[in-house]
């Protein structure tokens, strides 16, 4: 398996350019599935998932043809209902489908998801929704099959604002005629984008004075062509690497309104930051910086998926800074890895204790999910010596031409393959 190497100690400079978001792509072009007309995605990052949500369309009936960030949609043949363990396992957004095929065919069978291991991360809230849409849901052989003789318009609550939840109920109501109204909504810029294709196809979304989602559902939907929003996660990552490494970089093509908690944080902490409405330069500082108290929160809180590459940064803080992960449980598994860096770090439940330490030294570590496997490179990047990180496949999910940015940047980096004895 892949593996990165990393002599630390520089500062990261110059210019980088944010990609597309890995997490509104995956359900943008899950959505494909409500219209056999054509689609064509600008901006779609050449991730590991993003390839294997291509294969499971491909797989449900699609043909795919992407190149140069463009995905380009067509029907090729009538659609599956039902998808194999083999491609669901890989990714849990693959859930996403039973909405789309549940909406067209009355009728979906998908395995229960998998995908990395920061929790446990049920689709109740999904079944409960498709429920209240006059859906049965059962489980047979670790499969979720879902079946209506007739799907209805309803008022769905969710029980908490599951991102993967409103995109899903929400692709279901835009073929369900009548008024459908979902309420305590995620309302991340991802869910917004998703709005916006789904709206360029036809379908019929407005939000209420509440903030909640009205679905006014339609026969059938046309196709579309789209851009995706920035990805607010790596541009995040990338401005905390910039941070972490006291260096001068400019990371453009962003959406610096999305990652606006972040930057107030970066600037009470004393990194100092010159923000446009499309850029973040870090820039460079002296001293150490201050410690922080920060909790995960949904949108427009701390992103759950930036609190690994966050505690990175605490690390080399003045002071003790304190991290309550309130979205999942067993989330700080990249903990113990940064301490094996030279981190001093105590974790008990949800709540990380960092005591900052002057500098971090390279050191043997592995990766454990995709964002605490981004933690593990800033880490990388900003101790002395060398560091040698396993199973990058996590990495590779969530950042396109990682390494190649980094070493844009004045970034010692290599990714080899032990067992092929190559870099």
């Amino acid at each position: 398996m892949d593996r990165f190497i990393i002599h630390g100690g520089k500062k990261l400079q110059g210019t980088v350019q944010t990609s597309g978001s890995k997490n509104a792509s995956l359900p943008i072009l899950v959505a494909t599935l409500l219209t056999d007309e054509p689609c064509i995605i600008h901006r779609v990052p050449n991730l590991r998932d993003v390839r294997t949500t291509l294969k499971i369309l491909e797989y449900l009936g699609k043909k795919i043809e992407y190149a140069n960030g463009t995905v380009t949609i067509t029907a090729n043949g009538p659609l599956k209902n039902s998808l194999p363990y083999e491609l669901v396992k890989q990714m849990r957004a693959s859930f996403w489908v039973a909405g789309p095929l549940l909406a067209r065919f009355k009728t979906a069978e998908i395995p229960l998801p998998g995908g990395c291991a920061i929790g446990v991360r049920p689709v109740d809230i999904h079944l409960k929704g498709f429920e209240k849409l006059g859906a049965s849901a059962v489980t047979e052989k670790g499969n979720v099959v879902l079946h209506a003789q007739a799907l209805q318009p309803a008022k769905i609550v969710l029980r908490f604002p599951s991102v993967g939840a409103t995109q899903n109920l929400l692709m279901c109501a835009c073929l369900i005629e009548g008024e459908t109204v979902l309420e305590n909504i995620a309302k991340e810029p991802e869910v917004d984008d998703v709005v916006e294709f789904l709206r360029k196809m036809g379908a019929d979304i407005t939000a209420d004075a509440k903030g909640s989602l009205v679905v006014r559902g339609k026969t059938s939907l046309h196709g579309a062509e789209h851009s995706v929003v920035a990805d607010r996660i790596e541009s995040g990552s990338y401005i905390i690497a910039a941070a972490a490494t006291r260096g001068d970089v400019v990371v453009e093509n962003c959406v610096p309104e999305h990652n606006s908690i972040l930057l107030e944080n970066l600037r009470e902490a004393g990194v100092p930051l010159e923000v446009t409405s499309h850029s973040v330069h870090v820039l460079p500082y002296e001293g150490r910086l201050k410690p922080m108290r920060m909790r995960t929160a949904p949108y427009p809180g701390f992103a759950t998926d930036l609190q690994a590459p966050w505690m990175t940064l605490m690390t080399l803080c003045e002071g003790t800074s304190e991290i309550d992960e309130d979205i999942f449980e067993n989330r700080f598994m990249h903990a113990p890895e940064l301490v094996r860096m030279g981190a001093d770090i105590v974790t008990e439940k949800s709540i990380a204790r960092v005591n900052g330490v002057e500098s971090l030294s390279g050191a043997h570590v592995m990766a454990s999910d995709l964002r605490g496997g981004m933690a593990l490179v800033i880490a990388g990047l900003a101790a002395q010596g060398a560091t040698e990180i396993e199973r990058v496949y996590h990495i590779d999910r969530g950042y396109e031409d990682l390494e190649q940015k980094l070493t844009a940047l004045g970034a010692d980096i290599r990714r080899y393959n032990p067992d092929k004895n190559e870099f």
